[in-house]
């Protein structure tokens, strides 16, 4: 075999491993989408953080997470997934009137790579029309389920002017085994910085440690002279602060 036929050879797997390999990283950026706006940390000087959940709501779960909230004098982002909301409204309606922020986590909470256009857009306004029905007035952004997204949301996200929110710190999904209390609340105080926006996820029997993490988490922030804002809050100082710095 000549090296110009085994260079032949080598080339499209090389290429076919780098087109998948780029896909991989678009599908699983935390920082980055094809289209539209992604926030994953706000660049602020000041020390705010957004506490934020995932998935539900959940009876029981909900009305914990809540106590803990109004106990602790803290606000959070809840972002709710259509289909927990349309099995129990009452949770729903007790998380507005509580004072905290919704966002839109998809109807289904399926992951959406290759969803056609118009299954995006019923994930996303079914979810919508349910968070309104709930008494939620305020901004509405959007969280992609399992954080995964590629081309089709995104675009359908910039069209619609809907911000896309990740995160920067995730303490609870067990890279070494399964998270302990200790752990999650280590994890956060070891990475947490100015602007950063903490997901959790507390809706779930399978996730006693992190809700019981909720309370030593800001506890131990506050003690580093964090303070706790919902994600718009968080959202509109970084703005600021840009705004300022071009004048």
């Amino acid at each position: 075999m000549t090296w110009r036929r085994a260079l032949l050879l080598t080339i499209p797997p090389l290429v076919l491993g780098a087109l998948f390999f780029g896909a991989w990283w678009l599908v699983n950026a935390r920082h980055f989408q094809l289209a539209g706006e992604l926030v994953s940390r706000v660049e602020t000087e000041r020390k705010w953080v957004a506490l934020t959940f995932d998935d539900g709501p959940e009876p029981g779960f909900t009305e914990e997470l809540l106590g803990i909230l109004a106990h602790e004098r803290v606000p959070a982002t809840f972002f709710l997934v259509g289909e927990a909301v349309s099995r129990n409204p009452t949770q729903a309606r007790a998380i507005v009137e509580a004072g905290h922020e919704l966002g839109n986590h998809s109807y289904s909470h399926r992951r959406m790579l290759f969803m056609s256009r118009e299954t995006v857009a019923d994930e996303l306004e079914r979810t919508e029309r349910l968070l309104r029905e709930a008494g939620y007035r305020g901004p509405l952004h959007f969280r992609p389920p399992y954080g995964k997204k590629f081309w089709t949301l995104p675009r359908y996200l910039a069209e619609h002017g809907i911000l896309s929110i990740t995160w920067d710190i995730e303490p609870d999904i067990g890279r070494d085994g399964p998270p302990t209390t200790e752990s999650i609340i280590t994890d956060v105080t070891a990475k947490v910085r100015p602007g950063s926006i903490v997901l959790l996820h507390v809706m779930s029997p399978q996730r006693t440690a992190s809700m019981r993490a909720v309370p030593g988490v800001i506890a131990a922030l506050h003690e580093r002279g964090y303070r706790f804002v919902r994600l718009s809050e968080l959202l509109d100082a970084g703005a600021a602060e840009e705004t300022a710095q071009r004048r």
